[in-house]
């Protein structure tokens, strides 16, 4: 797209809008505190005349680091004016919203309970005004108790929403996706995009959606439930017993099980819960007594890497002309037959971990909060697991193994195992501990976990998840 321009008023006071094809900027000479706004497209959320009004609303930066700020900049549109006000607005909404419709029905879900305990206030200050700017058409619930959302989730009119919003923490999105899983039309349910506001201690699904942009100020993360893309991701069922849950994020037994579970009295803290927590826990380097089985495709780390450079590039491209998400044949449960676990299947491909190990740490995506990347090579819709299995080691050696975590770089250690897998199984010696699904607590029983490929929706403003990560330098 060529340069587009648009002029209105005469004057020092007048404003000049300039439009290409990655940013919008607006010089208005006559305003001390705006002088000139230039913001990425993807953060213009309305562009419009009203009542002989032009409304641009946006966000933007006063410095280069400042967080994100709302702005409107308006002004009257003369009669001579309106047919190239209104064409180029109509330019500007074509452009910041190329693939996705504007105006869009929200399924809004606040905790007022998650992370330091300020998201009612937050959305209230920060978020509803965004919406209210990109006239977003919102439905909004305040969670009340535990499966509060599930059980709202499981009766939502699958018709009259285009998105489903999250603010909270990674365990009220596990809520969700269960009862998409519960709902009479899962297969339907689960093509519904969600998208996350970050507001708890780990928020992994954001910071994997938008890097480390997304632990940044609240601000700073607002858009993309309004402009982002969806994106399929796949999701996992795990077994236990007769009950099958949806898992989206991550499963962890032993060290890791532990430093999740076994902080929540400092929630207070956020992400730095989980380092106080491997500190501490790493002191004890007390064994994790379980039985792996792995349905394992390839456990070479060069080719994992060399795969997911090759997938992100791919994916992002294609995500720029990306079509909303279709519904998915669906089997007379709703969901996917498990297929690759159970007895039938231990023939087929099948391997047994048998050293001992200081935890098991499965999932989908890179980060599990802002200060650990434990799954750096993963990616979206590969329809695979990847599964960390750490042997027992020294304590030195794990505590160093701290250093460069945010970063990944507990990957290239030789005593983590790293696999790529469409399931696996994990039969604990003992139910004394934690087991870790998403968050959330679980009884330490015997579970197996299986991928379904593509099963999942998230609105992505970019079609992978937003990592930078590479092999280490040579010595």
């Amino acid at each position: 797209m060529s340069t587009r321009e648009l002029a209105l008023g005469t004057g020092p006071g007048a404003s000049k809008f300039i439009l290409d094809d990655a940013t919008l900027r607006i010089e208005r000479p006559a305003d001390k505190q705006w002088p000139n706004i230039e913001t990425p497209l993807r953060n213009v959320l309305w562009a419009g005349i009203d009542n002989d009004v032009l409304t641009v609303s946006l966000l933007a930066r006063k410095k280069a680091r400042s967080p994100l700020s709302l702005i409107h900049v308006t002004g009257p549109v003369a009669d001579t004016d309106k047919e190239a006000a209104s064409s180029f607005s109509g330019t500007v909404m074509a452009v910041a919203y190329i693939g996705v419709a504007p105006e869009r029905r929200l399924k809004v879900f606040v905790n007022p309970h998650s992370g330091p305990g300020k998201a009612a206030k937050n959305y209230r200050k920060k978020i509803e005004p965004i919406f209210k700017a990109a006239r977003c058409k919102v439905d909004l619930s305040f969670t009340e108790r535990r499966y509060h959302a599930r059980d709202l989730v499981k009766e939502l009119p699958l018709d009259d929403f285009d998105a489903v919003v999250v603010m909270s923490g990674d365990g009220l999105i596990h809520e969700v996706l269960n009862g998409y899983a519960a709902h009479a039309e899962p297969g339907r349910a689960f093509r519904i995009p969600l998208s996350p506001i970050p507001t708890g201690s780990g928020n992994g699904l954001a910071l994997n959606l938008m890097g480390m942009e997304a632990s940044s100020t609240l601000c700073k993360r607002r858009t993309f439930s309004l402009l982002g893309k969806p994106m399929d991701v796949d999701m996992f069922s795990m077994k236990q017993g007769e009950s099958r849950y949806i898992s989206f994020m991550s499963q962890a037994v032993g060290l890791m099980a532990d430093i999740d579970l076994g902080t929540e009295p400092l929630r207070w803290m956020g992400g730095q819960r989980f380092v106080l927590g491997f500190i501490y826990n790493g002191e004890y380097h007390k064994a994790c007594p379980v039985k792996l089985s792995i349905k394992a495709v390839h456990k070479d780390k060069q080719k994992m890497l060399g795969d997911m450079h090759s997938a992100k590039a791919k994916s992002e491209a294609a995500h720029k002309t990306a079509q909303p998400c279709s519904p998915q044949d669906t089997t007379e449960t709703g969901l996917p037959d498990i297929v690759h676990i159970g007895p039938d299947a231990d023939k087929d491909g099948w391997i047994t971990f048998d050293q001992p190990v200081l935890y098991v740490y499965a999932g989908k995506g890179p980060y599990v909060s802002a200060d650990f990347v434990q799954f750096p090579v993963s990616l979206p819709n590969d329809g695979l697991i990847d599964v960390v299995v750490q042997e027992r080691t020294t304590r030195g050696a794990m505590l160093k193994g701290i250093d460069g975590a945010e970063k990944g770089h507990p990957f290239w250690l030789d005593t983590q195992h790293y696999y790529k897998a469409k399931a696996y199984r994990i039969e604990p010696a003992s139910n004394k501990g934690h087991l870790s699904i998403d968050g959330e607590a679980y009884p330490l029983e015997p579970y197996e976990v299986e991928v379904h490929q593509g099963l999942g929706c998230f609105l992505s403003m970019y079609g992978s998840y937003q990592i930078n990560f590479e092999a280490p330098a040579k010595k």
